[in-house]
């Protein structure tokens, strides 16, 4: 007679701290990174004179707006339903969206870096494109392991989440 098979074990819960749970964080994180890899990429154009400087106060402004773009459906949404909370409800929803900046702020200081002529802003690009890329890899790779996946499974998502960043690379190399 056979026995029944034993279920495979389940990894441990992440023990919890009281703090925000990383994964909203690190999906605001992501959005950001991608929101200033590509504006990074298509504000460096060749035929337009522009500078790092300017291009790094976009970069900022464009994720200050996300994020308080991504709040305020926040706010929406909770209106919507009609759930309390009012203007505190909706600050606090917009002030939780700080990620989206917090990830964009590598490629603002990358493109600072070139305004006293460190370097060139395509150089400050393309070294904020490899780094976000890499970021994004770490990340997908952080969160498997933190989510209970073996090695082997984290290693392929943080290559799945690299291939956002070589994708945006790859754009910014066809397209200029």
């Amino acid at each position: 007679m056979r026995e029944p098979a034993q279920p495979s074990p389940r990894p441990a819960d992440p023990p919890t701290t009281g703090r925000q749970p990383p994964e909203p964080r690190l999906l605001s994180g992501v959005y950001g990174l991608v929101l200033a890899s590509a504006l990074a990429a298509a504000l460096d154009s060749p035929d337009e004179q522009t500078t790092a400087g300017s291009d790094a106060l976009w970069v900022l402004l464009t994720a200050l707006a996300a994020a308080a773009a991504h709040g305020y459906a926040h706010v929406l949404s909770h209106r919507m339903t009609a759930e309390p909370g009012g203007l505190t409800a909706g600050l606090r929803a917009m002030i939780a969206e700080w990620p989206v900046v917090a990830a964009a702020l590598p490629t603002v200081i990358l493109l600072l870096f070139a305004v006293p002529d460190w370097w060139s802003e395509a150089d400050a690009v393309d070294v904020a494109l490899v780094l976000n890329t890499l970021i994004l890899a770490g990340w997908g790779v952080w969160t498997a392991r933190h989510a209970g996946r073996r090695w082997p499974a984290s290693l392929r998502a943080g290559l799945g989440d690299m291939v956002i960043g070589l994708v945006i690379i790859g754009a910014n190399a066809v397209i200029k």
